[in-house]
C-alpha cells in the first residue's frame, strides 16, 4: 500500500530561521539617479569657474593675458608682454619684497607643492596610514580644499569624510609626516569636518639661539624666551601660574632657567621681582647667585628656603582676603619665582624622610596656593614618574624636552600629547633647548627652543644687576 503524502506539504518548502539563528538584515542600496549625477558635476565646473580667479588671481590673469597677445599680435605680442612682466616683476620684487612673495612667491610655490607633492602623493600615503574610509565596496577619501605655503611651511586644508574626527588625523602625524617627507605634522581644527595639516619644510629650530638683548621693559606674563617653530617668538608665562620642566641630562633644562631669569631682570633690578633659587647640585644656578634674593643648596636650607616661601605667601594671602584677587608685582609685594633645580632630589632622593616630606608638603602648598598672591614656582626635573614627583597636575604650564621613553611624555603632558605631535622622545641629543611646551589654556603641544645662556651671559647679567642677594640663612 502507497503511502500519500499529507495535504499542505512541500518538498521544497524554505527552512525558517530558528531564534537562535536570528534575522539577517542588509542595507538597501539606493542608486542616485543619472540627472541628479549629471546636475551634480555641472554645478561643480560652473562653481570651479566662478570660484577660480578668485582662488588662483595671478594665474588667471596670466592665463588671460598671454591669450590675448598672442590672439591679437601673435609672437611679437609674447615677446613684449614678457619684457615687461619682466621688468614690473623686478620692480615690485625690489620694491615691496613681502607683497612680491605673498602674492607671488607663495602662491608659485603652492601651486606646485599641491601638484607634485601632495595630489601627487594624497592617495596612497592616506591609504597606507589608515584614514581611507571603505563603505559599500567603495573607498572615500578626505579632499585636499587648498594648499598654502609661507617661508617655512605648508598649510593643507583638508574636508573631512562624513563620520570621520580630526583624531583620526592626530593619531596618524608621524605617519603622514613621513609620507610627505616633512620634518613633522601638526593637526588644527578649523570647524566641522574642516582641518588644516601643517608640514614643515625644514627645521627651523636646528640653529642654537644666542642669548637675547638685555631689555629695560619686562612682562612677567610673557617673557620672551627661545622661538617657536613657526619662526615666532616663545614667550614663558610665570605670572599667575607654575611651571615644570622635564628632560634628560643634557637636554637643556638650564637653557629655559637661565632664558626666564634673563628676561626677568629689569623687574629684578626695579624690585618688583625676586627669584629664590634652589640648586642641589651646586653647579646650575650657584654661577649667577648674586641675583637671587635667597639661595639653598642642601637639603636643610632648601626646605627652610621652601617653608618660609609658604609662610610669606600665606601672610600675603591674609593681607590681601576681602581685599584683592588678584597680585599686581610692586616693590611692597615683589612677585616670587621660587627655581627648584633637581627638584627630584627633595622629593624623592634626598636620605632624609622628613626633609622629604616636608619638601612634598611646602611645594604642595605653593603650588596650590600661590598663584593670585604672586608666587610661582619653577621646577626642573629629570624623571618624571610619579614616585619620583606625584605632584606634576599641580603645574599647569609643562615643559619637556628630550626624554628617554615615548610613555613619558604622555606622562608629563596628558594623555593623547604624543598623538598631537609631542615627540619629546625623538628630540635629536645635538639639539638642547629644543622642547614641546603644553600650556593650561591650550592642549596642542608646541615645539619650541630656548635660547642658550652662556658662562659670559651670566657674569653680563650679574655685572650689570643692581639688587641685593642673600643666604638661606637671613630667611630663617
Amino acid at each position: 500500500m502507497t503511502r500519500q503524502p499529507r495535504i499542505g506539504a512541500s518538498q521544497s518548502s524554505p527552512t525558517l530561521p530558528t531564534p537562535a539563528q536570528g534575522v539577517r538584515w542588509t542595507t538597501p542600496i539606493v542608486e542616485t539617479p543619472g540627472i541628479v549625477v549629471l546636475g551634480s558635476w555641472i554645478y561643480r565646473f560652473v562653481r570651479l569657474l566662478v570660484l577660480l580667479p578668485f582662488r588662483f588671481p595671478v594665474m588667471v590673469a596670466s592665463t588671460v593675458t598671454v591669450s590675448l597677445c598672442w590672439w591679437y599680435s601673435g609672437w611679437a605680442g609674447l615677446a613684449v608682454l614678457a619684457c615687461g612682466v619682466s621688468v614690473v616683476s623686478l620692480i615690485w620684487w625690489r620694491t615691496w619684497p613681502d607683497s612680491y612673495r605673498y602674492c607671488v612667491t607663495w602662491r608659485l610655490l603652492a601651486w606646485w607643492r599641491y601638484l607634485a607633492v601632495y595630489r601627487r602623493h594624497w592617495q596612497p600615503v592616506l591609504v597606507i596610514s589608515g584614514l581611507a574610509e571603505s563603505y559599500q565596496e567603495h573607498r572615500y577619501l578626505p579632499r585636499i580644499r587648498r594648499v598654502a605655503c609661507n617661508a617655512r611651511a605648508d598649510y593643507v586644508r583638508v574636508s573631512l569624510v562624513a563620520g570621520t574626527s580630526p583624531t583620526d588625523f592626530e593619531h596618524r602625524v608621524v605617519e603622514l609626516a613621513h609620507g610627505f617627507a616633512a620634518p613633522s605634522c601638526r593637526v588644527t581644527v578649523n570647524g566641522p569636518r574642516d582641518i588644516t595639516l601643517e608640514f614643515p619644510r625644514h627645521d627651523t629650530l636646528a640653529e642654537p639661539l644666542d642669548a637675547f638683548p638685555m631689555t629695560h621693559h619686562v612682562e612677567l606674563g610673557a617673557l620672551p624666551v627661545g622661538k617657536r617653530e613657526d619662526g615666532t617668538l616663545w614667550k614663558l608665562r610665570l605670572h599667575n601660574t607654575h611651571v615644570l620642566i622635564v628632560g634628560v641630562t643634557g637636554a637643556g633644562k638650564g637653557s629655559v632657567l637661565w632664558s626666564a631669569i634673563r628676561a626677568m631682570l629689569p623687574a629684578l633690578s626695579e624690585g618688583t621681582a625676586q627669584v629664590w633659587a634652589i640648586d642641589p647640585k651646586r653647579m646650575e644656578l650657584a654661577y649667577g647667585r648674586e641675583l637671587f634674593t635667597h639661595y639653598a643648596d642642601t637639603g636643610e636650607s632648601a626646605v627652610e628656603l621652601l617653608e618660609h616661601a609658604v609662610s610669606q605667601m600665606q601672610e600675603r594671602a591674609e593681607r590681601y582676603a576681602g581685599k584683592q584677587r588678584s597680585h599686581i608685582p610692586t616693590t611692597a609685594d615683589p612677585f616670587v619665582v621660587v627655581v627648584l633645580d633637581e627638584v627630584a632630589f627633595l622629593t624623592a632622593y634626598h636620605p632624609a624622610r622628613d626633609i622629604r616630606r616636608r619638601s612634598e608638603n611646602a611645594i604642595a602648598t605653593l603650588t596650590s596656593q600661590g598663584r593670585s598672591v604672586g608666587f610661582c614656582v619653577l621646577a626642573a626635573l629629570q624623571d618624571p614618574r610619579k614616585e619620583v614627583m606625584n605632584l606634576r597636575n599641580l603645574f599647569p604650564d609643562k615643559i619637556v624636552l628630550r626624554l628617554d621613553e615615548a610613555s613619558q611624555v604622555d606622562m608629563v603632558l596628558g594623555e593623547g600629547a604624543r598623538e598631537r605631535g609631542a615627540e619629546a622622545h625623538l628630540i635629536d641629543p645635538t639639539l638642547p633647548g629644543v622642547a614641546y611646551v603644553r600650556l593650561e589654556t591650550s592642549p596642542s603641544p608646541v615645539r619650541v627652543r630656548a635660547t642658550f645662556i652662556s658662562d659670559e651671559d651670566i657674569t653680563a647679567m650679574v655685572d650689570g644687576y643692581t639688587g641685593g642677594s642673600s643666604s638661606v640663612g637671613d630667611v630663617a
